[in-house]
C-alpha cells in the first residue's frame, strides 16, 4: 500500500503541483522523484539521474531542490555542487546560479550565487540577479561582468539587460576591455546585436597609441569608429584635438573634426584652429578649413597664420604647412598676405607664392600678388621666401623673386613714398628688422633725402645695374647705386609729380593686417555647420517601479498579513546618501521595507 501511494504521489507531480492547476499561475512538474509536504509547504528532490524540472508559462527550471509554498505561490530552487540551478526560457535565454526563488504571482525571479545569464551575443555574470519576466528585464547592483567575443569585456557596478531589445545599461564605474583599447564611463547603453556603444558621462577610450575623451558619444565596437561630442578631445603623439563633434576611425586612423576645432602640438609648438579639420595620424597629415588658423609660439612672440585651407603633413621633426587661397601672416614687426604660403618648419623656409592659376592679364592680380610688411617696409614681387633661424626662431632673411619692389612712407612729407624696384631683391634681418636690403638687375629707385635735422635735401630718382641699402630705426640710412645707369637729386619744387611714382607701385597698406582679428576681416560671415549630435541621457524607469510594487503587494498572503512576503524579502535596500553630496546613478529604485526580512 505504501509503495502505491508514493507511485500516485509520483504520477501527479509529473503533471501539476496539487491545488493550483485550475489557474494561470500553477507550475507543472515535469520530474521529480523524491516529493514531500509538510505544514502545506511540498519539497522536491532529485535522485541519482536528474534533477527536478518543472515550468511555468514556457520557462523551465532544473535544480536539485525545490521548495514550494501554494499559499504565496512562491518556489525555492537550490543546487548541490557541481550543479546548479537553471532557467531557461526559450532558446536564447539561459540563467544559472546556486540559488533562485520564483514568485508566480509576480513572475520576478532572484538568483544569487555565481549567477550566469547568457543569451547568443554575450554572457553576464554577477553574485545577484533579479529578473523580471513580465517586462523581459534582468537587473543588477552588485557589480556585474558582460563578455563578447567581438566587443571585449564590460564590468559596472549595476547593469541592466533588456531581453526584447537586446540592450544592456550599465551605471558607475564602468569599464570595457578591448583588446585595443580600453573605455572607461558613468554610463554606458550597449546593444549585444549590432555591438553599438552609447557613452553618456566623462569618459575615455584608451589604447597604446591614443587617448579620446568625451561626455557623450558613440562607438560601434564591430567596426571600431565612433562620435564623440561634450568637450571630445583626442590625444596623441603629444598632439591634442579638440572639436564640438569628432569622429574617429580606429581601422585608418583617421579623426575629423567639426566646429571650434583646435590642435595642440606640444612638440612644434604649435596651435591650428578651425571649425572643420581631418587628421591622419598615419600619414602625419592635417587638413583644416573654415576660419582656418595657424599658430607657431615662439621665446618671444607668436606668429598667427590664416587661410582658406591649412594642409599640415610630415612627422614632428620635419612639418611641412601649406596655406591655400587668401593666406595671411602676422606677429607683431611683420604681417604678408599671399595667395597661398609654404612653410617647412624644420629649414625655417616660408615661400609666399602667387598661384599660377592666375594669369598676369587678370584685373585682380596685383592684389594677389605675395606682400609682405616688416615695420614700415612694404615689399612684393611674384614670389617671396622668409628664411628664419629655427635655432633662435627669428628672421634671417627674406628673397623676392620677379618684379621685386620695396616701399615705404616718407615719415614727414604728406603723399611721398620711398621706393625700390629690380628683378630681384634679397634682405637681411637683425633681431627682426630689416638692415640691409639689395636689389639686383633692372634696379630703380625713388628717395627722399633729408638731412641730421630731418629737411629735405631733395628728392633722388636713379637706375642702376644693383642697388644696396642700408636701413636702421626703420629708416634709411644710405643707398649706394652699383653700376649706375643716371640719375639725379632734385629739389622738391622740381620734381615732377607724375614721376613720383616708379612704374607697378602699388601701396597696399589698407590690406595689412595689424591684429590677429584683422586676418579674419576679409573673410565671409561665419556659419557654423549644424550638428544634429547624439540624443540626451534618459534615464529608464526604475526596475522597482509602480507596476513591478504592485505585483510584490499583491503577492502578501492574504490569510495571514502579518507573514513575511517572500516575493519582496530580496529587494534592495535604500541607500542613505547623507554623507554624499550627490545621488549615485541607479537603474533600479529598492521597495521601501517597514520590516527587517532575511533571506535565502
Amino acid at each position: 500500500m505504501k509503495l502505491l501511494r508514493y507511485i500516485i504521489i509520483t504520477l501527479c507531480c509529473f503533471v501539476t503541483i496539487p491545488g493550483i492547476a485550475q489557474n494561470t499561475e500553477s507550475i507543472t512538474i515535469k520530474h521529480s522523484p523524491g516529493t514531500s509536504t509538510k505544514n502545506d509547504v511540498t519539497t522536491f528532490l532529485r535522485d541519482n539521474s536528474r534533477q527536478v524540472h518543472f515550468v511555468h508559462k514556457g520557462i523551465n527550471v532544473y535544480c536539485d531542490k525545490a521548495v514550494y509554498y501554494p499559499k504565496e505561490k512562491f518556489i525555492e530552487a537550490y543546487s548541490k555542487s557541481p550543479s546548479r540551478v537553471r532557467m531557461i526560457q526559450g532558446d536564447t535565454i539561459t540563467m544559472s546560479a546556486d540559488y533562485v526563488e520564483y514568485s508566480t504571482k509576480t513572475e520576478l525571479a532572484f538568483a544569487k550565487g555565481n549567477v550566469i545569464l547568457t543569451e547568443p551575443q554575450s554572457t553576464l555574470t554577477t553574485e545577484k540577479l533579479h529578473f523580471d519576466r513580465l517586462k523581459q528585464q534582468a537587473y543588477y547592483d552588485v557589480t556585474g561582468k558582460v563578455v563578447r567575443d567581438t566587443s571585449g569585456t564590460i564590468t559596472s557596478q549595476i547593469g541592466r539587460y533588456y531581453m526584447n531589445t537586446k540592450k544592456y545599461q550599465f551605471v558607475q564605474d564602468v569599464v570595457l576591455v578591448n583588446p585595443e583599447y580600453t573605455l572607461n564611463t558613468e554610463r554606458l547603453d550597449f546593444f549585444t546585436e549590432s555591438g553599438h556603444a552609447y557613452i553618456f558621462g566623462p569618459s575615455t577610450i584608451v589604447s597604446e597609441t591614443d587617448k579620446i575623451y568625451c561626455e557623450r558619444g558613440f562607438y560601434d565596437t564591430n567596426e571600431d569608429f565612433g562620435y564623440f561630442e561634450r568637450k571630445a578631445k583626442i590625444y596623441y603623439d603629444n598632439r591634442e584635438i579638440e572639436g564640438d563633434s569628432i569622429y574617429f576611425d580606429r581601422k585608418i586612423n583617421f579623426a575629423s573634426a567639426t566646429n571650434n576645432f583646435k590642435m595642440t602640438d606640444t612638440i612644434n609648438k604649435t596651435v591650428a584652429r578651425g571649425h572643420y579639420a581631418e587628421v591622419w595620424k598615419a600619414k602625419d597629415s592635417l587638413f583644416i578649413t573654415n576660419r582656418a588658423l595657424v599658430v607657431t609660439a615662439q621665446e618671444e612672440d607668436s606668429i598667427y597664420m590664416h587661410s582658406d585651407r591649412f594642409v599640415v603633413t610630415g612627422p614632428p621633426e620635419h612639418r611641412i604647412t601649406k596655406s591655400y587661397y587668401n593666406a595671411k601672416i602676422y606677429k607683431s614687426d611683420l604681417a604678408g598676405k599671399a595667395d597661398s604660403i609654404h612653410v617647412d618648419h624644420k629649414t625655417g623656409l616660408a615661400q609666399m607664392i602667387n598661384l599660377a592659376r592666375f594669369s598676369n592679364n587678370d584685373a585682380f592680380a596685383i592684389k594677389r600678388k605675395p606682400v609682405l610688411w616688416n615695420l614700415g617696409n612694404q615689399m612684393t614681387g611674384d614670389t617671396i621666401h622668409l628664411i628664419s633661424n629655427v635655432e633662435t626662431e627669428k628672421l634671417d632673411s627674406l628673397k623676392v623673386f620677379n618684379n621685386a619692389f620695396l616701399v615705404s612712407k616718407d615719415t614727414l612729407s604728406e603723399d611721398g613714398y620711398n621706393q625700390v624696384k629690380g628683378k630681384f631683391l634679397v634682405g637681411l634681418f637683425r633681431d627682426n628688422e630689416l638692415y640691409n636690403v639689395d636689389i639686383i638687375k633692372n634696379a630703380e629707385v625713388i628717395y627722399y633725402n633729408r638731412n641730421g635735422k630731418g629737411e629735405l635735401v631733395g628728392i633722388n630718382k636713379s637706375k642702376s645695374g644693383s642697388i644696396n641699402i642700408q636701413i636702421s630705426n626703420n629708416n634709411i640710412d644710405e643707398i649706394r647705386l652699383i653700376q649706375k645707369v643716371d640719375g639725379e637729386l632734385s629739389p622738391e619744387s622740381l620734381f615732377p609729380k607724375n614721376t613720383s611714382r616708379l612704374k607697378g607701385f602699388d601701396w597696399r597698406g589698407e590690406e595689412r593686417p595689424n591684429s590677429v582679428e584683422d586676418l579674419f576681416k576679409d573673410d565671409p560671415p561665419l556659419v557654423l555647420k549644424k550638428i544634429k549630435g547624439l540624443k540626451d541621457y534618459v534615464p529608464p524607469e526604475d526596475f522597482f517601479d509602480e507596476d513591478l510594487k504592485e505585483r510584490i503587494k499583491s503577492a502578501e498572503n492574504k490569510e495571514n498579513t502579518k507573514a513575511e512576503n517572500k516575493a519582496a524579502r530580496n529587494l534592495p535596500k535604500a541607500k542613505s546618501d547623507s554623507n554624499s553630496k550627490k545621488e549615485k546613478p541607479k537603474l533600479g529604485q529598492p521597495l521601501p521595507s517597514k520590516k527587517k526580512t532575511s533571506g535565502n
